[in-house]
């Protein structure tokens, strides 16, 4: 993995932990919430781990820190592939949480206080929209990864989110520097 890779996923993760103490841990149900501390605890073995998780889905099922807590396991197992499809559950999530369109390419820059880094709903969006450009990237649809990155950099032109890091990415792999 080059530095450059390898500094965007540790910007993730920061992001993720901004999120995860911000959002999301109001209203979560008590055997969520249990569930989620047994998967923390649970860190050296996958499949108990995987586990818990898949109960606190259970429990839970729209739950912010319960879908951040899989994504989280399933980003940092590499297991890529999953961690896109929580991502694509958690823009819906975030999408009617926000009363946006819950087709991406549908929402408009002033469809939300996007430009309010104070505004966690439409931070979390944004956030979201984010780990889903980086993901399909990663994943090989740089087309759509293009195309999420270009719709970020429309909701948040002051690049709050960091959105430019990934343009980068794209534009250097087409100029053919994989660095």
């Amino acid at each position: 993995m080059t530095p450059a890779a390898k500094h965007n996923e540790r910007r993730v993760a920061a992001e993720d932990a901004v999120l995860s103490a911000a959002v999301l841990g109001a209203g979560l149900p008590e055997l969520a919430g249990q569930h989620l501390h047994l998967a923390a605890l649970a860190t050296r073995d996958d499949r108990v781990a995987e586990a818990h998780l898949l109960q606190a889905l259970a429990a839970a099922p729209s739950h912010a820190a319960v879908l951040i807590g899989l994504y989280r396991f399933y980003f940092y197992k590499n297991r890529l592939a999953e961690a896109l499809e929580v991502a694509r559950v958690c823009l819906q999530k975030a999408a009617r949480d926000n009363a946006l369109a819950l087709d991406w390419r549908e929402v408009r820059a002033t469809d939300a206080e996007f430009g309010d880094y104070a505004a966690v709903l439409p931070r979390f969006y944004l956030f979201t929209l984010k780990a889903y450009a980086y993901l399909s990237m990663r994943l090989g649809d740089l087309d759509e990864g293009r195309a999420a990155v270009t719709k970020l950099l429309e909701l948040d032109p002051s690049d709050k989110i960091g959105a430019k890091v990934l343009l980068g990415v794209l534009d250097r792999r087409e100029l053919g520097d994989d660095e």
